[in-house]
């Protein structure tokens, strides 16, 4: 009688045997690629949230309507770390500029899947700073997002961008070298 080891096909990553379910093989795919939909949820809403900011006319000022100035000034005595915010209010047009160029560079990193951990720490750091600072007085907590896209990132800080993005591929490529 010949194992289910001995048969052909039904060897895994790893060396693992597989029954020869497709249940079995679903769940193993399903794994596999868990993280893909909240890569790309966070990959598309941090590239939109960049891009909003640097084509809205006026953010990138001290003051004046969708400003980040006013928005800074706002938010100063409410906030987790006014210190945080004192400093963004020196020069609110370049802090203004550095939360939306990262968040383009984390937007398209994290779609791509290059670097894919670099990406989510940056997304992740990005997160806490406006969670401190701009949705810390959100009550009950919960309804502030900032935190809940500070929990989204950590999954993929930990996993990585492992398929369908350059990192695998350059994975791939580096293991058949070797």
């Amino acid at each position: 009688m010949q194992g289910l080891q001995d048969m052909p096909g039904l060897r895994g990553y790893g060396g693992r045997t597989y029954a020869p379910s497709g249940a079995r093989g679903l769940r193993e795919l399903a794994r596999e690629h868990a993280l893909l939909p909240l890569r790309i949820f966070l990959g598309v809403t941090f590239l939109y949230a960049g891009t909003k900011k640097l084509t809205t006319d006026g953010f990138f000022r001290a003051s004046g309507p969708e400003s980040i100035g006013d928005m800074m000034h706002g938010v100063r005595d409410s906030s987790a770390i006014p210190a945080l915010v004192d400093l963004a209010l020196k020069n609110p047009g370049a802090f203004g500029y550095a939360i939306a160029i990262g968040e383009l560079l984390v937007g398209i990193g994290t779609l791509v899947g290059l670097w894919g951990r670099l990406a989510a720490l940056g997304g992740a750091l990005i997160s806490l700073s406006l969670w401190l600072t701009v949705s810390w007085q959100s009550e009950p907590y919960y309804l502030g997002n900032d935190l809940a896209y500070l929990m989204a990132w950590l999954p993929l800080l930990l996993g990585g961008a492992a398929t369908f993005s350059v990192d695998a591929l350059r994975a791939s490529r580096r293991r058949r070298i070797v």
